[in-house]
């Protein structure tokens, strides 16, 4: 009996499945091409590698302000969709391109002006690895190609959102698959200068990444248009830029805390591997080789996220209050065992991956332990990620800061700048704690979504 509760039946998981496998096939292979990438500049250099991670790092606080900022819009356009209103779809969309457009703009800006800067703080010694003068002049010269890409990957992102969240989950993903291939074909051609290309090292893997970013953008937006049955959102989405003011004021007071979140997730996201980097830079480089297993295969648990943030909020859009609460409970089962599987994958990857790269024998132990440790906290991680968008699906977006990243910075960052700058622990075990430390973060989420307080329509005050 207790079973039932956790495992549903076979026409659930056809259910989750037809809307999870399109993200997860999606996301594996773009984290798969991005493996390959990584291994590729790798293999130029240990220099060369750590100033892309670094700046890779760096964009990735701007891509999550992104996915923030659209997510906080998109629990109403789950909703909206769930009780079949098309216009409701189409005025949230309105909204997300207009905070793209002032991301991108305050990102552009941030970058243009303090970008050395921002990428000189990871920069230390302290490590028999790397010449730091040398890994920020290819840092420096990496951001100014990739900040091309910035653009193309918003609006991409504004439109895959959308799409994903009236249950047209497969363009996206044709789309993120074209541009991936795009990426991995330009990046062999131009990081090594093959068929006649010229040999452009890390100047190619930037160029490569922003044409693959056109790419996707453009193949994403033609499909939505040239589709206007399955996309009747978009109908006459050009003809006003006017969103109701009801609706604009409730997206922006649910929506600020998701993109707050985001943004500080992100932020402290960098901000831990800048506490990392302060024991030198070859701290940088491993676990630029351990992110990049852990994001190859943690690919299994995080794309149950957006499932579950669509899913229920499909059911608490047609104000299904008890199968929302039966459903919350299978889908974290899931994720769990996700996470599980996960950790075998990365476990599975820890003593072999790093042998691959172009660096040193510290790099290559450094970067095996870390990728133990991430194969160790996986499960934990996929507990946080689900217990996150379940709350995130009722529009709980300021309990969701609390939970995510106001508890990163106050206990995971603060631990990480401790440990790192004022201990004598090794740095591995310094990595160890601010990673299982994730416990407690497991307790509070699962005692909050069995609590049910997520469970509300939001959409009923917005016409």
């Amino acid at each position: 009996m207790i079973l039932k509760k956790y495992i549903g039946t076979k026409a659930f998981y056809k259910g989750l499945l037809a809307v999870m496998l399109p993200i997860l096939v999606q996301n594996a292979i773009t984290n798969f091409i991005n493996l390959l990438d990584n291994i590729m500049v790798g293999q130029v250099g240990t220099e060369q590698m750590s100033g892309v991670s670094i700046v890779n790092q760096l964009i990735f606080v701007f891509q999550l302000c992104i996915f923030g900022a659209l997510s906080g819009a998109g629990i109403f356009s789950a909703q909206f969709f769930g009780r079949g209103d098309h216009a409701g779809v189409r005025d949230t969309f309105r909204f997300k391109l207009y905070v793209t457009a002032v991301l991108y703009l305050s990102a552009m800006a941030i970058f243009l002006l303090w970008g050395e800067e921002l990428i000189s703080l990871y920069l230390h010694e302290g490590s028999e690895t790397g010449d730091l003068t040398l890994t920020l002049a290819y840092a420096k010269e990496y951001l100014a190609i990739s900040l091309w890409g910035l653009l193309p990957y918003a609006l991409a992102q504004a439109y895959a959102s959308s799409l994903r969240e009236v249950k047209r989950t497969l363009p996206p993903m044709v789309a993120g698959i074209c541009g991936v291939v795009v990426n991995l074909v330009l990046n062999t051609l131009l990081i090594f200068g093959l068929l006649g290309f010229p040999a452009l090292g890390i100047r190619g893997a930037a160029i490569a990444t922003v044409i693959a970013r056109v790419i996707e953008c453009a193949i994403v937006i033609l499909w939505a248009h040239t589709h206007r049955k399955e996309c009747a959102f978009l109908r006459g989405v050009y003809r006003s830029w006017r969103i109701p003011a009801p609706l604009m004021r409730s997206i922006l007071i649910t929506g600020m805390p998701l993109l707050i979140n985001e943004a500080m997730w992100s932020a402290g996201q960098a901000m831990l591997l800048q506490c990392y980097s302060f024991r030198g830079l070859a701290v940088v480089s491993a676990l630029n080789i351990s992110n990049i297993v852990s994001n190859t295969f943690s690919v299994l648990y995080l794309s149950m996220g957006s499932t579950i943030a669509i899913l229920l909020g499909h059911r608490l859009g047609n104000r299904e209050w008890e199968e929302a609460r039966a459903d919350s409970k299978k889908m974290i089962a899931f994720s769990i065992a996700l996470g599980f599987g996960a950790a075998a994958l990365i476990a599975s990857c820890a003593h072999v991956f790093p042998g691959i790269y172009n660096t040193t024998e510290e790099v290559k132990g450094l970067a095996e332990r870390f990728t133990y440790v991430v194969a160790l906290s996986s499960p934990l991680h996929a507990i946080v990620n689900s217990s996150y968008f379940t709350l995130r699906s009722g529009g709980r977006t300021v309990l969701t800061i609390l939970f995510d990243s106001a508890y990163l910075w106050g206990v995971s960052i603060l631990l990480a700048f401790l440990l790192s700058r004022y201990t004598t622990l090794p740095i591995v075990t310094v990595y160890l704690i601010c990673q299982m430390v994730d416990v407690i973060k497991c307790a509070v989420g699962l005692r909050l979504v069995g609590s049910g307080i997520w469970v509300r329509d939001i959409t009923q005050k917005t016409a």
